[in-house]
């Protein structure tokens, strides 16, 4: 197992401690947030979207201020709602439709979360830096969200 590999491994654990059998779901999101935040390296924002009247909506996050409203198909998190598929983008700046909530970001992934095969919205994450997601980074984000969708 790689370094990066057992930092999700252990901060799995502790998102599975923080919101098991916690009934409060913004609650829950603002602490696995704030446990994306300071977990990771070299990330400037962590957070979420809920959907709301077929849009999504800005939820609990860390980092600078966001945008508040995105539809479905726009930028990186509306296209991950559009096509229901996780988002791995190394340069922002090349993706069609980018929304630009914070100029310092240069790449971002993005994971549809469902609820009783809806989705409900997304975690997106952010960096400065290019190219800073990987599969390895997508294996276990896939797996964050899964423990939240498994708590929800």
């Amino acid at each position: 197992m790689s370094k990066k590999s057992d930092q999700y491994q252990l901060m799995n654990a502790q998102l599975e401690a923080l919101i098991h059998d916690v009934p409060h779901h913004i609650a829950n999101m603002a602490n696995a947030a704030a446990l994306l935040y300071h977990t990771l390296e070299d990330i400037n924002w962590a957070g979420f979207y809920l959907m709301e009247n077929g849009m999504l909506v800005l939820g609990p996050f860390q980092g600078k201020t966001a945008c508040i409203e995105i539809r479905v198909g726009k930028g990186v998190c509306g296209t991950a709602v559009e096509r229901d598929e996780i988002l791995l983008v190394e340069d922002v700046h090349q993706f069609p439709g980018h929304i630009a909530c914070d100029s310092a970001s240069n790449s971002e992934i993005v994971l549809p979360i469902h609820v009783n095969g809806e989705i409900i919205g997304v975690l997106d994450i952010d960096s400065p830096s290019l190219a800073r997601f990987d599969k390895e980074d997508q294996a276990g984000l896939a797996e964050f969200v899964k423990i939240f969708e498994k708590e929800w």
